[in-house]
């Protein structure tokens, strides 16, 4: 009994020394980019029309905030990503749940879900401004369209790979549909939602941005493309690194929720 219990607590050290040990890693991460703006920063000519030094990036993009732009766009920006993502995750998770747990589903629909996961991503906004206007809808409704692929296909793969006693062992042991759902399918898709979601966050971010450059949409896009449009380009480094860091807070935080549901599972696994 001692040497389970033994073994509980053992697993349960490790679960949390992982956790720690990936929730440090995004913050490591950026140390090379630290010092290469810090090389940048004493290297760099203030009067470079290409390359100006990180210190001007700053005093080109605060006027923005001062004159009211900035905020609203940043706003903007950050609602459509972050909005279109949860949508995304919604709608991926259930389709490739569905698609990979049902045969007939998959041989019906996988062809049509490939075809379309290979779409030119930038091709489709044209088509989407055509059909829905340019307004926040139209990005909102293609951003959510682009980053639901990943999620769909990583949900799918996990579920047509899931050993099938996974699901017959709380059958036979009378748990109800509902139950067999919260209790041993969710927590199994947990990890497959949230890999989906860590690839789908950059091409959202991506299309969120080039949608706002192309169609003018309010968003840092729209600020990035008025910004280049007037050869300023201090201004676009410096709204590329504001929109960096918004998909960098994303990515983290992700990494940080996989690896607590990583630890969770391995310290039920464990007891």
């Amino acid at each position: 009994m001692s040497s389970v219990t033994n073994g509980s607590a053992h697993g349960r050290r490790i679960a949390r020394r992982r956790k720690g040990g990936r929730s440090g890693t995004p913050a490591r991460g950026l140390l090379p980019l630290v010092v290469v703006l810090g090389v940048w920063q004493l290297i760099g000519d203030s009067h470079s029309p290409y390359f100006p030094p990180p210190s001007k990036w700053y005093a080109e993009t605060w006027p923005l905030v001062g004159r009211g732009e900035f905020l609203p766009a940043l706003r903007s920006t950050a609602t459509t990503f972050i909005v279109g993502l949860l949508v995304a995750t919604i709608v991926g998770g259930a389709l490739g749940l569905f698609v990979g747990s049902s045969r007939r589903a998959d041989k019906a629909l996988g062809p049509s879900l490939e075809f379309l996961r290979i779409l030119p991503a930038a091709s489709l906004v044209p088509v989407a401004s055509l059909i829905l206007g340019y307004n926040v809808q139209m990005e909102l409704s293609l951003v959510t369209l682009i980053a639901t692929w990943p999620i769909l296909l990583t949900c799918r793969a996990a579920r047509r790979s899931m050993s099938s006693v996974l699901l017959d062992v709380p059958r036979t042991l009378g748990l109800s549909r509902r139950e067999r759902f919260t209790k041993v399918l969710l927590p199994a898709m947990a990890q497959p939602v949230l890999l989906g979601v860590r690839v789908s966050a950059p091409l959202a971010l991506i299309i969120t941005l080039l949608v706002e450059i192309v169609t003018r949409v309010p968003g840092v896009g729209a600020l990035l493309g008025a910004a280049q449009a007037n050869f300023r380009s201090a201004q676009v480094w410096g709204l590329l690194m504001v929109a960096g860091l918004l998909g960098y807070i994303v990515n983290w935080t992700v990494t940080g929720l996989e690896g607590r549901v990583s630890a969770r599972l391995g310290t039920n696994a464990t007891d």
